[in-house]
C-alpha cells in the first residue's frame, strides 16, 4: 500500500476540552516520508513536535506531548482519524495547545480528512509488524499485542460495578474506522467530574462534547450513536494512542478496561522493539527444526497441544486451544479449553469476581474453525486469520475451573481460500456462547 496525504489545505474551528481555548486547527499536504508533524503557530519560532512515545509527558484522561516549552494536549483523536483513514504525511498547524474536541468523537476530523481528499503517493508505506507477544497490566486493566497480518483490535470496556460492560473486536481498515469507530464519543463518570475540575481539566466539557454515566443512568445530549459506544470509544483511543509508535502497526491487540496510561505503556513496548530492531537489523527467525507438518493429515482424529502449535501461529498468552478431541468427519471439530485462575486476563476480569472476556470465547472459536479449515486443504505453509463475527451471543459466565468445550461447524468455504463456520462454547452440557465466523488461509510467507 502507498502512502498517502491530502490533496489540499482544510482547517476547522472549534473549543478544546480540557483547556477551555478557542483553536483553529489546519491540516496541509506534506512530501513522501515526511510523516505526521503538529506545528504550534501560537509559539514564537512555530515550533514543530512529532507525536512519539518519547514525547509523552501527561496521561490524565488524555494524551500530551511535549518537546522543550511547546505542548500538545490530547492528540489522540486527531491521530486516531490520521491512523483510521491511512494518512501518513501531513503538517498539522494550531494557534493553541490543544486541538477542539468538536463532539467529542474524530468524525468531524475524519470528515476534515475526506475534504482534503487524501491522495496515494510514489513511496510504499512502512508498518511496524510485530512478531513476538507484548502485554502489559496495570490494576484491573491489561492489554495484549500479538502477531498479526492487519490492525485487529478486541476490547473490553467496563466500569467498576460492570454496569456499563461492552465487547467489540474489529479488523480496522479506513472503511471499518470510519463507519464503525469514528463516530463514538468520549465518556466520563459523574463522579469524576469534580476531581478532574480540580485537576484543571475538562474546563471546556460539556454535554455537547461528552457522554455522562451516572450509575445506569447514560446522560447525553443526544442519544448514543451505537449500543456500544464506550467500547467504540476505548477501540479509537487505542488506534490513536499506538500511532505514537512512529508509523502504522500490524498486531491484533487484545484489552481488557483500557486507559491511555496503559495505552501508552504497550506503545512503549512496542517502541522499544522497533528501535531494537532498527538497531540489529532482525529478521523473522526462521521455524524451528523438526516440527510437525504445518497441515492437519487426513489420519489425525484428534491433535494434542504440540500439533495444535504446529498448526497455529498463536503462543501464550493467546493460543485458546489446549486440544482437539475429535473430529466430526470433514466439516466438524470439538475442542477443548481448559480456563484456569492462572489466566492472565483474570487480574483485571475482574478482581474479586474473574470472568473469562467474551471476546477471548470468540478467539477460541476462530482459533477452532481455523483448525478445521486448514484440515480441508492439502498443501502446507497456510495460515488461518480470523476476519468478522456476526450472531454472538453469551449465555452466562464462563469462570476458573470451567472446561470449555468448543464446537464449530464449516457452513461456506470459497476456494480453499475463505471459509465461514457457526461456533458454540458449551461448559458442563450448557451453552455459554455462540457466534457466526469468518476467516481466511493466506501463504505463511505473507506473514512477517
Amino acid at each position: 500500500m502507498k502512502q498517502r496525504t491530502l490533496a489540499r489545505e482544510v482547517s476547522i474551528k472549534g473549543s478544546a476540552l480540557h483547556t477551555g481555548d478557542a483553536v483553529t486547527l489546519t491540516m496541509k499536504p506534506a512530501p513522501i516520508d515526511h510523516g505526521i508533524v503538529f506545528k504550534r503557530i501560537d509559539l514564537h519560532g512555530s515550533p514543530e513536535l512529532r507525536p512519539r512515545i518519547d514525547q509523552v509527558t501527561d496521561l490524565v484522561r488524555a494524551t500530551t506531548i511535549q518537546v522543550g516549552h511547546a505542548k500538545i494536549h490530547t492528540v489522540e483523536h486527531v491521530l486516531s482519524a490520521l491512523h483510521g483513514c491511512g494518512v501518513d504525511n501531513v503538517v498539522i498547524e494550531m494557534d493553541a495547545s490543544e486541538p477542539p474536541i468538536m463532539d467529542g468523537s474524530a468524525r468531524p476530523f475524519v470528515n476534515l480528512i475526506l475534504q482534503g481528499e487524501p491522495i496515494e503517493q510514489e513511496k510504499e508505506r512502512e508498518y511496524f509488524v510485530l512478531d513476538e507477544a507484548v502485554s502489559v497490566t496495570r490494576g484491573n486493566s491489561s492489554i495484549i499485542a500479538l502477531p498479526c497480518d492487519a490492525l485487529k483490535i478486541s476490547c473490553t470496556s467496563a466500569d467498576d460495578r460492570g454496569i456499563h460492560t461492552q465487547h467489540l473486536s474489529l479488523t480496522i481498515d479506513p472503511e471499518t474506522y470510519q463507519s464503525q469507530i469514528a463516530a463514538a464519543r468520549t465518556f466520563t463518570i459523574y463522579e469524576d467530574i469534580e476531581e478532574l475540575l480540580k485537576l484543571g481539566k475538562i474546563r471546556g466539557g460539556s454535554l455537547d462534547c461528552a457522554v455522562v454515566l451516572r450509575g445506569d443512568k447514560i446522560i447525553s445530549k443526544e442519544p448514543l450513536r451505537f449500543k456500544d459506544e464506550f467500547v467504540r470509544h476505548k477501540i479509537l483511543d487505542i488506534i490513536g494512542d499506538v500511532l505514537l509508535l512512529g508509523m502504522p502497526l500490524k498486531a491484533h491487540i487484545v484489552a481488557t478496561r483500557p486507559g491511555h496510561a496503559i495505552n501508552a505503556e504497550l506503545t512503549r513496548l512496542l517502541f522499544d522493539k522497533l528501535q531494537a530492531r532498527r538497531n540489529t537489523g532482525a529478521r523473522k527467525p526462521t521455524p524451528a527444526a523438526g516440527r510437525g507438518p504445518a497441515m492437519v493429515l487426513a489420519t489425525e482424529t484428534s491433535l494434542d497441544i504440540r500439533r495444535i502449535l504446529d498448526m497455529l501461529p498463536h503462543r501464550y498468552p493467546f493460543l485458546m486451544i489446549d486440544r482437539v478431541v475429535e473430529f466430526k468427519g470433514a466439516d466438524g471439530l470439538v475442542a477443548l479449553k481448559n480456563v484456569t485462575i492462572n489466566e492472565p486476563f483474570f487480574q483485571g476480569h475482574f478482581p474479586g469476581n474473574p470472568v473469562m472476556p467474551g471476546v477471548l470465547q470468540i478467539e477460541a472459536m476462530a482459533q477452532a474453525a481455523g483448525l478445521l479449515l486448514l484440515r480441508k486443504i492439502t498443501s502446507e505453509d497456510r495460515t488461518a486469520f480470523f476476519m468478522s463475527c456476526d450472531k454472538v451471543k453469551f449465555r452466562r459466565a464462563v469462570r476458573p475451573g470451567d472446561q470449555l468445550l468448543i464446537n464449530v461447524k464449516m457452513t461456506k468455504s470459497r476456494g480453499n481460500k475463505i471459509g465461514v463456520a457457526e461456533g458454540e462454547c458449551t461448559v458442563n452440557g450448557q451453552v455459554v456462547s455462540s457466534a457466526e465466523l469468518m476467516f481466511a488461509l493466506v501463504e505463511s510467507a505473507d506473514v512477517v
